[in-house]
């Protein structure tokens, strides 16, 4: 389904995190929502911009393992990006063949606190694309796409079972998730 919210698909293969950070950010900070959405021609150079930074030697003036921008956004980046705000650490949790369901559960509760969620998705051997759960309708999950600039619904079978609605990437791999859920 569209979504009016974050239309914006992300500006190139790779900042797929980057573009679930810029949105996650958007959605807990009023005022950096109001300042893009005030220059909706601003939304590739902000991703662009957030993915120099979180792949870089340095993160807003901290040291980062580099990694090249090539692969994308490392799940370690993203935690750190996210621990800056408010709210205390964030960090990578591996989601499980047999404990999707609890990685689901903990997802349907982080989304109904309004808490946006990075999820990396892909194939049943690598993970491949990152993707951002922004909330709840019934017992499903409602997830940005990037890719597609839409937002998705997600059932607890489709991520119990490995057959995600993003294209070729259909397995849950990472949560990127306040510390004290991503275990």
């Amino acid at each position: 389904m569209s979504d009016p919210r974050w239309p914006h698909r992300q500006p190139d293969q790779r900042s797929c995190g980057a573009a679930c950070l810029v949105v996650a950010t958007m959605l807990t900070d009023a005022s950096y929502d109001a300042r893009l959405r005030a220059d909706p021609g601003s939304w590739p150079a902000e991703v662009l911009r957030v993915h120099r930074e979180v792949t870089g030697l340095r993160d807003h003036g901290a040291a980062a393992l580099p990694w090249p921008r090539l692969l994308g956004t490392p799940p370690w980046a993203v935690a750190r990006r996210l621990s800056r705000r408010p709210g205390g650490r964030w960090r990578t949790g591996l989601v499980r063949l047999g404990a999707r369901s609890g990685a689901f559960a903990s997802l349907l509760v982080l989304a109904g606190h309004d808490v946006p969620v990075p999820l990396y998705v892909g194939s049943p051997l690598l993970p491949r694309h990152v993707v951002l759960v922004v909330g709840v309708r019934g017992e499903d999950l409602l997830v940005w796409d990037p890719a597609r600039g839409a937002t998705m619904r997600v059932t607890r079978k489709a991520f119990e079972t490995g057959r995600l609605p993003f294209g070729r990437w259909r397995t849950p791999w990472f949560v990127v998730a306040p510390a004290a859920v991503a275990g």
